[in-house]
């Protein structure tokens, strides 16, 4: 909260600013894209001062993970970066956590009749999942306030669950997170005097995606174990859902129209909602509201299994935009009476 300003300073002291995507921003003007520098520096920093409590050597990859994916996100948020080379770091960045840091999944209960999986099949899936979760809150960063406040809620989630489970190490960095992006959130709610950028949008997607990983794998039915959380893949699923659910949806839908699945435009439910009306502070309440009331309803009926739980999730999320799209077409469709009333009116 204390270093944003000196940011601001710096990017309008040096013209620190990318305009290669203004046409994607409801921002014309310039405005410094470089908070993410104080949400990695102060989460960082935490982090150090908390491994002096516990024996977490975990620790050390997940903070080199993250140096390198600042490094990345520097370059894109001040001079843009194409696409090959940003999905090579990000699968370097995901194969330290991966292979070296023991971030990895070994087994997703039945979900997408996926059981036990060993070292290779694992270590591909944990890969995916760490690299779309990356560019999935990335996504989200659309409008004032959004990624940062979806960033919280998990984060914190994450942070009560383990606290519960008495993993005081992952809570520890959970935390550190939360309180990284509520310093910045001062500063980026709506009107925003800065954003996160791609360095810090990416920062929470790794962070995000190796809290969720632990959580599936400590909560892993084995001989040994007895899970405090029943279910943890569909509660994992539900603490994410909000970039989960809209950048698969983006996805398919570049993907039906035959166009990159990368190439960026405002089909975001976020732009979607903008165009009904909204102003950017209620889209977050809404879309904030309904992802703490999936977490809840998920916790609330996590004995029912992951299959159906993720399923309900999606059909929850998938009605949410229907109603969009109905409201959007009731929108046009009245727009597109008013000349023939207007001429109408003029005739009389």
């Amino acid at each position: 909260m204390f270093s944003i300003p000196s940011v601001i300073y710096t990017s309008l002291r040096y013209n620190l600013f990318d305009r290669n995507d203004l046409h994607r921003k409801n921002h014309k003007r310039n405005i410094s894209r470089l908070g993410g520098l104080a949400i990695v520096g102060s989460f960082t920093i935490s982090i150090l001062l908390f491994s002096t409590l516990t024996n977490y050597k975990e620790a050390n990859f997940l903070i080199a993970s993250c140096i390198l994916l600042t490094a990345l996100g520097l370059k894109d948020d001040v001079y843009g970066t194409n696409t090959s080379t940003k999905f090579s770091l990000q699968l370097t960045v995901a194969s330290i956590l991966v292979f070296f840091g023991g971030f990895r999944l070994t087994s997703l209960y039945g979900v997408l009749t996926i059981g036990e999986m060993n070292l290779i099949w694992g270590g591909i899936f944990s890969l995916i999942l760490i690299i779309f979760l990356n560019n999935a809150f990335n996504l989200i960063d659309g409008i004032d306030g959004l990624a940062g406040v979806i960033g919280i809620i998990s984060t914190v989630t994450f942070g009560v669950l383990f606290c519960i489970m008495h993993q005081l190490p992952y809570a520890f960095i959970a935390f550190a997170l939360a309180g990284a992006i509520g310093g910045f959130l001062k500063y980026n709610w709506f009107p925003a005097k800065i954003f996160m950028g791609d360095t810090g949008a990416l920062i929470i997607g790794l962070v995000s995606a190796a809290l969720a990983i632990k959580f599936i794998e400590l909560n892993k039915f084995t001989g040994t174990n007895h899970p405090a959380f029943f279910s943890a893949p569909a509660i994992a699923v539900s603490i994410l859902i909000v970039p989960i659910f809209d950048s698969l949806r983006v996805f398919c839908i570049r993907i039906f129209n035959r166009k990159s699945p990368f190439k960026g435009d405002r089909n975001h439910i976020h732009h979607r909602l903008e165009k009904l009306g909204m102003k950017p502070n209620k889209i977050v309440w809404l879309t904030a509201s309904l992802n703490v009331v999936t977490i809840a309803s998920t916790i609330a009926l996590q004995t029912l299994g992951n299959f159906l739980l993720i399923f309900l999730l999606i059909g929850v999320c998938s009605l949410f935009n229907i109603v969009i799209t109905w409201q959007l077409s009731k929108k046009e469709s009245n727009k597109n009476l008013s000349p023939v009333k207007a001429n109408a009116m003029s005739s009389l």
